[in-house]
């Protein structure tokens, strides 16, 4: 089966080997989450619905890769009926055992299914359990149903990554809150583990996808919360600032140039022979914004994309935007990935921030493939195994 990691950290130091963790989540959050769990070493057993499993099983997002395999590498599947008396009690002799729950069901249903915090600390009272979820376990929006796009807006992001009032709020290419959200989630397991580990006992985590994306804004909140509400087109980081912006190129692509720093402004208007433009960084004065941004629409449009990227040196910060798969094969992010095996699958699907030691396990479970191995390590007989599969609840 092919192989859907690409690594660009290598934490050699923070190894998770002999972390169990039970993850009740499916499609993408949650997985994620654990997905980073588990390239550091834990056990994370995904335990999925007997008839069907996660429904990421099948949703594909490229023609042939499905996104279960994106975010579900060297993980143990257990398919486990929690609706069944039976079910919840294997859940429970298992739950003894492990050191954390991630569940990322809507707020509520783990309480009707029996698998809450309070009821799991009866199992295990050093449990850390975290909750991930669109909008939190409180608040008037905690019972919306909800999908990336949805936490996006209402956390402000959408708003503001536009050129300005007048355009239509654009949807980000990647899914900014359910991979924040899940790499937050990770950030809290890692956390709430090592608390427990220092002698402060299990504890309950809420995590928001909503909360996580609002945190973000920490450039805008100052003003937005005391001087006003602030426009896309107009900040610094939204489009008001000529010398950082996104500007057209001669074969149509684009550049990014990010010279916030005088010092950055002027190695570029020095590279590019244009001493002139110096002093007109940093001006608050719309005309001069506007016709130093005119000078850097026209600069730009006389190279072509790889030309500027070439032509201007390591001190000015440039860098093209590129496409997923221009991303993918640059060299910058192939320089980062650990030497592996000439006979090793490709690493291809989610850049960004997977964190795995060289020796990760990469492979994908089948549906329910682990079932059987995990119940045979919480103390089952093989008999008592068959019987739990003839009441259907475990595959």
């Amino acid at each position: 089966m092919r192989s859907y990691n690409i690594l660009t950290v290598d934490l050699r130091c923070m190894h998770l080997d002999g972390v169990r963790v039970l993850d009740l989540s499916g499609i993408l959050p949650g997985p994620y989450a654990t997905q980073l769990l588990a390239d550091m070493g834990a056990d994370v057993i995904t335990v999925e619905e007997p008839a069907a499993g996660d429904p990421a099983r099948e949703l594909s997002f490229t023609d042939d890769r499905t996104l279960f395999e994106a975010v579900n590498r060297g993980k143990r599947s257990l398919a486990l009926d929690l609706k069944s008396d039976a079910g919840r009690a294997v859940f429970y002799e298992l739950v003894g055992g492990v050191d954390a729950v991630v569940e990322g069901f809507r707020p509520g249903v783990v309480d009707r299914l029996g698998v809450d915090y309070e009821r799991l600390r009866e199992y295990n009272d050093d449990l850390v359990y975290c909750s991930l979820s669109g909008y939190g376990q409180t608040g008037p929006y905690a019972d919306r149903a909800g999908h990336d796009i949805n936490y996006v807006g209402l956390a402000g992001l959408l708003d503001v990554t536009r050129e300005d009032e007048e355009a239509k709020p654009q949807v980000p290419g990647y899914q900014v809150a359910d991979m924040a959200g899940g790499l937050f989630a990770a950030f809290s397991l890692v956390g709430g583990i090592l608390s427990r580990e220092l002698g402060n006992g299990g504890g309950y985590l809420d995590v928001s996808m909503t909360d996580v994306v609002a945190s973000f804004s920490h450039t805008l909140a100052g003003a937005a919360l005391c001087d006003g509400d602030p426009r896309p087109g107009e900040t610094m980081l939204t489009g008001g600032a000529p010398w950082y912006d996104v500007y057209e190129t001669a074969d149509g692509n684009y550049v990014t140039l990010g010279a916030l720093e005088s010092t950055f402004w002027e190695q570029f208007c020095r590279e590019v022979d244009r001493p002139d433009l110096v002093p007109v960084h940093g001006t608050d004065d719309a005309t001069e914004r506007a016709a130093l941004r005119a000078e850097l629409v026209e600069l730009f449009e006389r190279r072509r994309r790889e030309e500027w990227v070439e032509r201007l040196s390591e001190e000015v910060p440039v860098a093209p935007v590129l496409t997923p798969a221009e991303a993918l094969n640059h060299p910058q992010i192939a320089d980062r990935l650990p030497e592996r095996p000439e006979t090793a699958p490709p690493r291809v699907g989610f850049p960004g921030c997977g964190v795995a030691l060289p020796e990760t396990d990469e492979s994908v479970p089948e549906h329910g493939e682990h079932t059987g191995d995990v119940l045979r390590e919480a103390g089952y007989g093989a008999e008592e195994i068959q019987r739990l599969k003839a009441s259907t609840a475990v595959r």
